[in-house]
């Protein structure tokens, strides 16, 4: 017996007149990525969203959010944000989310590299200051030299104002790319 596929009642399979219907399985992924992107979302300082025009409806949720402390009421909370995120533009919430994330990733290196270097200063003393110098010949030898030494003595007597002294010393005057 031969059976026509239009006699079958196929869900999401669609005719040529009416297109496919996403999957139930298609429609929770959307609704997981949706919530994933709130959880990232709430995390933004507000001045951030900001730029984004929210709706009303949405501003009142994070504001609620923010007086919410029992944690499951703040997942409640956030999965009330999702659904209200469904009806705002997402390609521009996740642009905002994507790109503020990226330079947080990319100050957290950098920050890494600057406590690289002043590990190195404080380890190997003048044979990483003439490696730092040749990269950056602008920088002062003297005043770094004084530095270095000052974080060593104090790292010696168990402080720690030198070593911070030279961490923003290093913050202030390396520029970017860092090698």
């Amino acid at each position: 017996m031969q059976v026509d596929r239009n006699d079958l009642d196929l869900e999401g399979a669609g005719t040529p007149e009416e297109p496919a219907r996403p999957s139930k399985s298609q429609l929770k992924r959307d609704q997981q990525a949706i919530q994933a992107l709130a959880e990232r979302l709430v995390s933004h300082p507000r001045a951030e969203l900001e730029r984004l025009h929210l709706s009303e409806s949405l501003w009142m949720a994070f504001d609620e959010l923010a007086r919410i402390k029992d944690l499951r009421a703040r997942r409640r909370q956030i999965k009330r944000i999702a659904v209200l995120l469904e009806g705002e533009d997402l390609g521009a919430i996740r642009a905002l989310v994507e790109d503020q994330e990226s330079l947080r990733r990319a100050e957290s290196a950098r920050l890494h590299r600057l406590e690289r270097w002043r590990e190195r200063l404080l380890a190997e003393g003048d044979r990483a200051l003439s490696e730092l110098i040749a990269h950056w010949p602008e920088l002062d030898r003297q005043e770094l030299r004084a530095l270095i030494r000052a974080a060593q003595r104090d790292r010696e007597r168990g402080k720690g104002d030198g070593s911070r002294k030279l961490f923003r010393f290093l913050r202030e005057r390396l520029p970017e790319p860092m090698p």
